[in-house]
């Protein structure tokens, strides 16, 4: 008998005595046979010993199969209360999911109406001329104001699109150098001659000039005074051109005040020439094809293009009003294409209706072009030559890897760095033809020429390929980034917990391309490959869902097609393997995923992470350079 287990026998007809001697003329085998259970019989006889056994143990194989049953069913309510349960919980994460998508979309409509009321940057000047009202009243008029447009989207320089292009970091400076601070740095003279207005420029051109030791640049005249620069033709197609007046302009001198005739927007050559604005010139500089004006050789011809504009009060005032009486505006306006194409004796309402430059036209821009004209119509726009200057553009892919890593004019008259307070392998430092800017690089990483790394750490096991550009990434995995590859990484927040999507494009691809119908998004091409082919191999459909935008602007920028990871690392890994997918031919399910478009990146952006990622790379180039000084003070005594 198992310890296990407990019996129970019926003692009757049972006896642990030896057997009784056998009486005289006993039946052998009677002793033997006494002790088998008698049987019982007769009415009300009691049971015997097997029958009882027999009825015990029925009874408790009919409790086994009942508790047995009763278990049985005990469990399918279990697992039927689980399964229930379960879908419950399914449903109610799905409709959660739900909900949230739909929250995440009508807030992002909603942040982006906000944003687009300012309108382009001539919205955004009105609504800054509004603020500064509100906040000083009258103190105001005696101000004078630098008001930089930040850079909007920047969709030609991703990288820049969550700070601003206004924070694009420089190879220049220990700490690094922001554009905000060489403007302030390129612009230090002028306040001292300037009577109160506005001083309006970009965030991503660059003004490097030089005047007589006697000359000085002055905005104290009434109306618009901007600065005009030499420039090849070709430039000027991209550019605002001035037509001067020929009477008040002799062409000699490093610095001349005249006014304009007219200011062309973006002109073709053909206008250019009928419209008087070409120039002869004999030895004047010529613009590369990435973007300076002044890196080529000698051209007979140039035109004057534009850079900053001043406005005198009295005139910012008028365009207040305007603004005011307008309440918000129904189109985007330029500050550059709209306000100045207004002025000057030779100004006509033609441009009014020409919207071949611009990026989204509305229904109502030819009437507010139309109002705008006809409350600028007269009005002076002053012109201060600037005949030894260069004007650089900072603001595309190409244009930003030529000037930090090529021998460009910018690079050697700011005097730019390949390697800007990083951390970097000694036996990578004759690698000129590069730029590294506060990031930290260990050694063993590769990077490759004409390739930009700014606020980023990368491993060991990292290659960087030709021409890329690696922005706010910590890479601490073995990682072949290739040629011509954009890696950005945006800290988000779209509950309250910080995440991050990491986006990946090639230099050459165009952010800004859209197109209305789902029929149409072959046309759209992702490093190299149309945006379908990408989808079938990411197992994403290709449907409205997949893109954020409301108003049926389908393009690399809409497309939802980043995942949302939990770590800065992983996101810069799921996106590696996407474009791994792409070059190879090869699947990579992101059907799993959280994803986000590069427009839901900027809503959702955690400045505050980024900053904070930002400023511990910084921390450790600051140990490690006390560190060095240490070590080097020790060494030497």
């Amino acid at each position: 008998m198992s310890s296990g287990a407990i019996q129970t026998l019926p003692l009757t007809g049972f006896t642990s005595r030896a057997p009784a001697p056998e009486p005289p003329g006993a039946r052998p085998g009677a002793a033997e046979g006494s002790a088998r259970p008698a049987a019982a019989s007769g009415p009300g006889a009691r049971p015997g010993m097997g029958e009882r056994g027999a009825a015990l143990r029925g009874d408790t194989a009919r409790r086994e199969d009942t508790a047995r049953r009763e278990d049985t069913a005990r469990r399918g309510d279990t697992a039927r209360r689980e399964d229930t349960a379960r879908r419950g919980d399914t449903a109610r994460r799905e409709d959660t999911a739900r909900r949230e998508d739909t929250a995440r979309r009508g807030d992002t409509a909603r942040r982006l109406e906000r944003f687009e009321a300012l309108r382009g940057n001539g919205g955004s000047t009105l609504h800054a001329l509004q603020c500064l009202e509100e906040q000083y009243g009258d103190q105001w008029t005696s101000f004078t104001v630098l008001l930089i447009h930040s850079g909007g989207y920047s969709q030609r320089l991703p990288n820049a699109s969550a700070l601003g292009k206004i924070f694009t970091a420089l190879p220049l400076g220990d700490p690094v150098y922001q554009m905000l601070e060489l403007k302030l740095a390129m612009y230090i003279d002028f306040p001292r001659h300037m009577k109160p207005g506005v001083l309006i420029t970009c965030s991503d051109d660059i003004e490097l000039y030089s005047t007589g030791v006697t000359e000085t640049i002055t905005f104290d005249k009434p109306g618009f005074t901007a600065l005009a620069h030499p420039s090849d033709l070709a430039v000027g197609t991209t550019h605002g051109v001035f037509v001067l007046d020929p009477s008040s302009f002799s062409g000699k001198g490093g610095l001349e005040y005249g006014s304009c005739y007219r200011f062309l927007h973006k002109p073709d050559l053909e206008t250019m020439q009928q419209s008087g604005a070409v120039c002869v010139r004999g030895d004047r500089p010529q613009l590369s094809s990435l973007g300076s004006r002044g890196d080529s050789a000698v051209a007979s011809e140039c035109v004057y293009t534009d850079s900053v504009f001043y406005i005198d009060h009295s005139t910012a005032q008028q365009l207040l009003q305007f603004y005011k009486q307008m309440g918000t505006l129904c189109c985007e306006i330029d500050a550059y294409g709209d306000f100045l194409q207004a002025l000057g004796p030779g100004a006509t309402p033609e441009y009014t209706k020409n919207t071949s430059n611009v990026s989204k036209e509305d229904s109502g821009l030819v009437a507010v072009r139309q109002q705008l004209y006809s409350l600028l119509q007269g009005t002076a726009l002053n012109v201060i030559v600037l005949n030894n200057s260069q004007f650089y553009h900072i603001g595309t892919t190409q244009e930003y890897l030529f000037h930090f890593t090529a021998e460009s004019k910018l690079r050697f008259e700011l005097d730019l760095q390949p390697v800007a307070f990083s951390i970097f392998p000694d036996t990578a430092k004759a690698l000129d033809h590069l730029s590294v800017i506060q990031s930290v690089l260990e050694p063993g990483c590769v990077v490759g020429p004409g390739s930009v790394i700014e606020y980023s750490r990368i491993g060991p096991e990292v290659s960087v390929g030709k021409g890329s550009i690696v922005s706010g990434s910590y890479i601490n995995f073995t990682a072949d980034i290739p040629s011509d590859c954009l890696l950005s990484s945006v800290s988000v927040k779209i509950t309250d917990r910080v995440e991050y999507v990491t986006m990946v494009f090639g230099v050459g691809d165009d952010l800004k391309k859209s197109v209305k119908l789902l029929s149409d998004i072959h046309s759209l091409q992702f490093f190299g490959a149309n945006l379908p082919e990408c989808l079938d191999l990411w197992n994403l459909e290709a449907s409205d869902q997949l893109f954020s935008s409301e108003d049926t602007r389908l393009g690399l920028w809409t497309a939802r097609i980043f995942p949302v990871c939990s770590t800065l690392s992983e996101s810069v890994r799921m996106s590696l393997n996407m474009l791994n997918s792409v070059q190879h031919k090869s699947a990579f399910k992101l059907s799993g995923f959280q994803l986000l478009s590069v427009e839901e990146m900027l809503t959702y952006k955690d400045v505050e992470d980024m900053l904070k990622f930002r400023k511990q790379i910084y921390d450790e180039i600051c140990l490690q350079r006390q560190k060095e000084k240490s070590d080097y003070r020790m060494s030497s005594t």
